[in-house]
């Protein structure tokens, strides 16, 4: 029998869970990856949540830390999405390179084609997103839409005191795509 809500705190040992599971928050403080918490069901956003709560939550919480909710929609497998991204006051690039890392490791191990998000946050600029892998993807008025794309080549795996989770290019793991 499955469980509704899951905790996976090394990606490689569990990656058979990893690739079961369509949505999660991958939660990193201080610059290392501290868990991933995988749900029954994804992060719904909305314009209050984004402009209200993650504001507050941002000014209110202490610590160098964040968390980024992703899912691969059922109709679109092939990729994942970056739903939502919340940091503490003294959160650290470092911090932010972890988690993006993490996905990046994520999409690794599901095989998947692409990643996708949608920027809200005007300071995150397009060369800032450039600069990690991402370009801009069908322009609209009010979306800033960008892609990260790799239909079977990933980025070298991150290497650093944050990154011991890696799962290597071309590993075999049960329960994933071939």
């Amino acid at each position: 029998m499955h469980r509704w809500f899951e905790t996976v705190t090394d990606l490689a040992a569990q990656a058979e869970v990893v690739c079961r599971r369509r949505y999660g928050v991958i939660e990193v403080a201080d610059g290392r990856f501290q868990r991933l918490r995988l749900r029954p069901l994804p992060k719904f956003i909305t314009l209050t949540d984004a402009l209200i709560w993650g504001h507050w939550f941002h000014r209110a919480r202490p610590g160098n830390r964040c968390w980024l909710y992703y899912s691969q929609p059922r109709s679109f497998s092939n990729f994942l999405a970056l739903k939502f991204m919340v940091s503490t006051r003294q959160t650290t690039m470092s911090t932010i390179y972890t988690a993006l890392a993490v996905l990046d490791d994520i999409a690794r191990l599901k095989r998947t084609d692409a990643l996708l998000c949608d920027v809200s946050n005007a300071r995150i600029s397009e060369r800032m997103m450039a600069r990690q892998g991402w370009e801009a993807h069908k322009p609209a008025r009010w979306h800033r839409n960008y892609v990260k794309r790799f239909y079977g080549v990933y980025p070298p795996p991150a290497e650093g005191p944050g990154y011991d989770f890696q799962v290597t290019r071309g590993e075999s793991v049960a329960g994933c795509k071939a």
